[in-house]
């Protein structure tokens, strides 16, 4: 196809193993959402396969389109061929707006239809917020350091998309092992395998048929038929009457919408930094755009450019693999075949493709920043981990409730967080962390890369912009409120009065790296 000057190719041979790869990571994403809400939110079938997954599929159509525009833009702009970002449900996001938005709904009115009006009402008003973040997003990307950006997703990646899966598979490990060892071969050793045939591809249906002959796996036809795509504008307008009515959901709705702008920004950095440039703020548009126009047709989730564009692009894809998916899950989404699919794969057997995608961010980024700056990189992972455990402590605590464990004290009453602590388990601190972990390992990514490189100011700007988020409860809270001053917002002010003060009345020699009398590092380019 010819664009301007150049020849884009839309279509190469590594779309074909991309394709897969992407698929299956919708797909996941698609099968836990919709068993979610079936099964835990008691929506009945009609709602999650007539309404919820074909509005995702519309938004997800809407998104490749804008996505493959851009991929030809860029590849006219800059003469040769490019990967197009990869775009999706947003993992991490979706989970909150399952459990922020959407459960508190039906655990205080036992209605699974006002949830899900609920629920869409969240996702319109926060695809206008995501949007919003084009504003500043530009700007935020060109002061940020890459190993802060680029630090924050490696820490997603480690522990939700590549740690869980993993446990899935050790779960399931006759399943797992056998998908686990082809994607290791095809993917991560990049080895041929016969008729060179996708290992994503091959790694879903080994681990499929062994389900199959193992019994952990079945056919069934049941809901599969006809949903088309409809507009819900009376549920729309009756979930954003009930936001206003219950301003409180706010505290979860703004914040991580500002989270998922972030999350764009940070992945079309890591596009960036493995040779594709696209524009921030058009991104984040797109992104926004389509949360809300998925959310004007049943589904309440936002979408984002996906991570993992390093991966894709290692496979040679182009843009055929997100055109693959626009086409592929809208017609599984209008016919039902979701619901199939979800009986026939089971999770283990898609589960290894999520392990390479985790795998290659953060080969990626170690590739794509300067040696000195894995240290930023490695702090911006930190408040991951800590998210990590807060949410597994959380699923303990339920599952001891929903057991019948008498006499168990709340997760974070004093006396439980003083026993935890006692046992080496510092939970008020990995709470602290976790709140808000996608800002909090980028700025503290991006302060200690702006100290090595000796950019004391803009190491100072990070620290107070982290002492005015967390006074608003922004970060290490767990909602938003008015100004309040506590330790840790202090500590940040603290901070920033240290990295603005002390150069200014100390020598140059005194704060020059100590390593033999090297030079300063400068910064790598782009930073």
């Amino acid at each position: 196809m010819r664009v301007g000057s150049y020849d884009y190719k839309l279509f190469s041979r590594g779309d074909f193993s991309a394709f897969w790869a992407l698929f299956t990571d919708n797909l996941v994403n698609l099968m836990v959402l919709a068993g979610i809400c079936q099964f835990v939110f008691q929506m009945p079938a009609e709602i999650v396969y007539g309404r919820i997954i074909p509005g995702a599929a519309v938004a997800i159509l809407a998104g490749v389109a804008v996505y493959v525009l851009l991929a030809r833009r860029a590849a006219a702009q800059h003469g040769r061929e490019v990967t197009a970002l990869p775009y999706g449900i947003s993992t991490p996001v979706m989970f909150v707006y399952l459990f922020g938005v959407i459960g508190p709904i039906y655990w205080s009115t036992n209605d699974p239809v006002l949830a899900w009006q609920v629920g869409i009402g969240a996702g319109f008003l926060g695809g206008i917020v995501a949007a919003l973040g084009a504003i500043i997003g530009p700007w935020l990307k060109k002061v940020t350091p890459r190993a802060g950006m680029l630090g924050t997703l490696c820490g997603i990646a480690l522990v939700f998309i590549g740690s869980v899966p993993l446990a899935t598979i050790f779960e399931n490990p006759f399943i797992g092992f056998a998908s686990l060892i082809i994607i290791l071969w095809g993917l991560v050793g990049r080895f041929r395998l016969p008729f060179n045939i996708p290992a994503g591809l091959l790694a879903l249906i080994i681990g499929t048929v062994v389900a199959l002959l193992i019994g952990q796996s079945s056919i069934s036809f049941e809901g599969v038929g006809f949903y088309p795509p409809l507009p819900y504008f009376g549920d729309l307008i009756a979930g954003i009457q009930h936001l206003f009515a219950n301003p409180e959901l706010f505290l979860v709705l703004v914040p991580v919408q500002i989270y998922n702008f972030i999350e764009t920004m940070n992945n079309v950095e890591s596009a960036e930094a493995a040779g594709d440039h696209y524009p921030v703020a058009a991104c984040q548009i797109t992104d926004g755009a389509g949360t809300m126009v998925g959310a004007l047709f049943g589904s309440p989730f936002p979408t984002t450019a996906y991570i993992g564009h390093p991966a894709y692009k290692r496979m040679g894809a182009h843009s055929g693999y997100i055109i693959g998916v626009g086409i592929v899950i809208p017609l599984a989404a209008m016919f039902g075949f979701l619901a199939f699919l979800s009986n026939l794969i089971p999770v283990a057997a898609a589960a290894p493709v999520l392990v390479f995608v985790a795998l290659s961010l953060i080969t990626n980024t170690a590739h794509a920043v300067k040696v000195e700056h894995m240290a930023a990189v490695t702090i911006a992972m930190m408040p991951h981990v800590s998210a990590f455990l807060v949410v597994k402590w959380g699923s303990l605590m339920g599952a001891l409730n929903a057991t019948g464990a008498q006499d168990v004290l709340p997760l974070g009453s004093p006396e439980l967080t003083a026993a935890l602590m006692q046992q080496g388990a510092h939970y008020a601190g990995h709470l602290a962390l976790s709140q808000g972990a996608i800002l909090t390992g980028l700025i503290w990514g991006a302060i200690v890369a702006s100290v090595i490189d000796g950019k004391f100011r803009i190491a100072a700007g990070f620290a107070f912009a982290a002492f005015v988020m967390a006074s608003l409860g922004v970060i290490h809270s767990a909602t938003l409120h008015l100004p309040e001053f506590g330790a840790v917002s202090l500590g940040y002010l603290i901070a920033a009065a240290f990295l603005v003060i002390y150069p200014i009345f100390h020598k140059e020699e005194a704060i020059v790296p100590e390593a033999e009398g090297l030079p300063r590092p400068q910064a790598a380019p782009g930073e």
